[in-house]
């Protein structure tokens, strides 16, 4: 029977790489969203070579300490995860999760020997990203709910405007399910399950439609790599005065097999055929800062994972009041489109220089290396072993991996979830490995407590930080 798992996270920073899962929490309903059994609340221990984000914790209020008190190893969570929430045919639901709890979830499994894929995808497994479903609902169908507004300032007038947002607690504030503790993250799923209950009863076919076009063959049928066509798409890339919705084509092919790089239809091509090669890199790969920037003008592709759960649908969906409310006419984009495909040479160009950027950020650190290659058959079986194994079994494992990677994970994951396991030399390299860690994060850990506390920050937080800090350190620092 097929089941939706909606869940949400808290961690101890924003990089899925090296920052920790500290809260994990879930419920699981069936296909009507009725709910199935308790929910699940799970703190995770904080090991002794983390220092967490400072600005995390405040807004999270979960302390290390508290981990420690009332949490599991995060081996043991791992084990639970794939026992009981990871079940066959299960729906794994979120708000924003591919992009980041789903990365969290991966890179956690990786790091404690279990395998980072399969648990959202194989034995009828998959997942689902509530967020641009919502904000595709608001652009294309939004009849029947509330859809709140959040205040900015404009950079370019200074004067304060409202933007369309899809908050989640705005959301729930606004259609009577407040959330009265966000950034919780049980209090977060159980509003996540009343939005989707309103998505479903108050647009029943747009609940339907996106679901059934959420992985990625279904997908394929809309943007259609093989023939492209126009189609409509919505994501958080696009401006949220044109409610993160425009229509879209492919251009080429992305950077891994299961994605395709796309052109905003809402934009000419006209207007970026005399720019070179080194204008569109650094417009590619200009950072958050510099986009913000008055005069910053972006190269208008983004590459579109198959995979992903993208909302999207075929153009005949863009009705008139959608094209009105997305500031996006059919004219506009068939003109468009034409000169697209007048101007292969410069779409061509465009492919070439986004298929040389790096897919991700390369680290030097092996716990940042996850998507640097899949690891053998062989090497396989060595992961189950380990992740199997025992306390008193790991002492006397010494699986020889191809993957060089594996090795240096191995003493890590001893050290953390099981510290008698180490031989003399294991615990020498360990403590060193720790201690410079440590030593290299400290300053800008302390600077940002010294921050937080001048600016009127929750004390008892801080001072739990600091202590975290100080009972970590090596003794001779």
């Amino acid at each position: 029977m097929r089941s939706f798992f909606f869940y949400d996270l808290e961690t101890s920073g924003l990089s899925p790489r090296f920052d920790r899962i500290m809260q994990f929490a879930g419920r699981r309903t069936d296909s009507q969203l009725r709910p199935i059994g308790e929910p699940v609340n799970i703190l995770v221990k904080m090991t002794d070579d983390i220092l967490p984000s400072p600005g995390a914790i405040l807004t999270t209020h979960i302390t290390p300490q508290q981990t420690l008190q009332e949490g599991i190893p995060e081996a043991e969570f791992c084990r639970y995860f794939l026992d009981e929430i990871a079940r066959p045919n299960t729906i794994m639901v979120g708000y924003n999760n591919v992009r980041f709890d789903d990365e969290f979830m991966r890179n956690t499994l990786w790091r404690n020997f279990h395998d980072p894929y399969e648990w959202s995808w194989s034995e009828g497994r998959s997942r689902w990203d509530l967020l641009d479903v919502t904000r595709f609902v608001r652009a294309l169908r939004p009849d029947g709910i509330n859809w709140p507004y959040s205040q900015r300032l404009d950079q370019q007038t200074g004067q304060t405007v409202d933007v369309p947002t899809v908050n989640l607690v705005d959301m729930a504030k606004d259609n009577g399910f407040e959330n009265q503790n966000a950034h919780d993250a049980l209090a977060d799923v159980n509003a996540l399950i009343n939005l989707a209950r309103l998505l479903r009863d108050k647009q029943p076919k747009m609940w339907d439609y996106l679901l059934r076009h959420r992985d990625k063959k279904a997908v394929a049928t809309i943007v259609r790599p093989d023939a492209p066509v126009p189609f409509v798409y919505t994501t958080g890339r696009y401006a949220s005065a044109n409610e993160k919705t425009s229509a879209a084509i492919i251009i080429g092919n992305g950077r891994n097999p299961v994605s395709a790089l796309v052109w905003d239809l809402r934009y000419a091509v006209t207007d970026y055929l005399g720019w070179s090669d080194k204008e569109i890199k650094n417009s590619l790969t200009a950072n958050w800062e510099m986009r913000r920037q008055e005069g910053f003008v972006p190269v208008p592709i983004k590459e579109l994972g198959l995979n992903k759960c993208p909302a999207v649908a075929p153009i005949g969906t863009l009705d008139a009041s959608t094209q009105e409310r997305i500031h996006l006419r059919m004219d506009q984009i068939t003109r468009n489109l034409h000169t697209l495909r007048t101007n292969p040479e410069f779409i061509n160009r465009l492919v070439r220089i986004w298929g040389s950027l790096p897919t991700f950020p390369k680290s030097h650190d092996v716990e940042g290396q996850l998507y640097d290659g899949f690891s053998s058959d062989g090497d396989k079986t060595k992961i189950r072993l380990v992740a199997g194994a025992s306390e008193n079994d790991l002492a006397d494992l010494h699986p020889q991996f191809a993957d060089e990677r594996l090795a240096q994970l191995l003493l890590r994951y001893k050290a953390r979830q099981y510290p008698k396991s180490l031989s003399e030399a294991e615990q020498k390299q360990w403590e060193e490995y720790r201690a410079n860690k440590l030593q290299r994060e400290l300053p800008n850990y302390l600077s940002e407590l010294s921050k937080l506390s001048e600016r009127g920050a929750d004390d008892f937080v801080l001072q739990e930080l600091q202590l975290w800090a100080e009972s970590i350190m090596p003794v001779d620092y």
